[in-house]
């Protein structure tokens, strides 16, 4: 099974999402508010793809490669799921360093707010992913989706109709 960001993201984000999008269910195709993520990550950086590269490695692919600095640049709509963000780029990172690039850090950005923040990977965090990754194989590899868990956030999720069709 090869893990990706956006299984990671999803594992912070939510565990059902998670193991449908795992599972060949995938709805972000139809939403209107994965539409609007994608068009910020490509108008608000457009002089980027001409200075950086596009990288595949590992069963992840990174829009934004600095390698004479080697930094990973992740752009996101909004800090709400900044944690899921904050792990997918350390994933992000540690495939790096898996496949002998060393030195690699990384830059989260929020256009629309102004904000960066400067992303490492330390032990501790090799560590936690190599458990995360873990729990993401056990959690797709089951038989059984895992259960609703109704948060504020479902209300923007690409998978909301699906999880909550019989609701009132």
């Amino acid at each position: 099974m090869q893990i990706t960001g956006t299984h990671i993201n999803y594992y912070f984000v939510c565990k059902r999402k998670l193991w449908l999008f795992a599972n060949g269910i995938q709805m972000e195709q139809t939403s209107d508010l994965v539409y609007e993520g994608k068009l910020i990550h490509e108008e608000s950086y457009p002089q980027r793809s001409s200075k950086y590269e596009e990288v595949e490695i590992g069963g992840i692919k990174i829009d934004f490669y600095d390698a004479k600095n080697k930094i990973i640049h992740e752009i996101k709509k909004s800090p709400k799921l900044h944690e899921a963000h904050i792990w997918q780029l350390k994933y992000y990172i540690y495939v790096f360093e898996k496949a002998g690039i060393e030195g690699v850090s990384g830059i989260l950005e929020y256009p629309k707010e102004r904000k960066t923040e400067e992303v490492f990977l330390s032990t501790i965090d090799i560590e936690r992913l190599k458990e995360i990754t873990d729990e993401i194989v056990e959690i797709i590899s089951s038989e059984i989706v895992p259960a609703i868990k109704k948060k504020t956030r479902c209300k923007n999720c690409s998978y909301y109709d699906f999880c909550f069709v019989m609701e009132d």
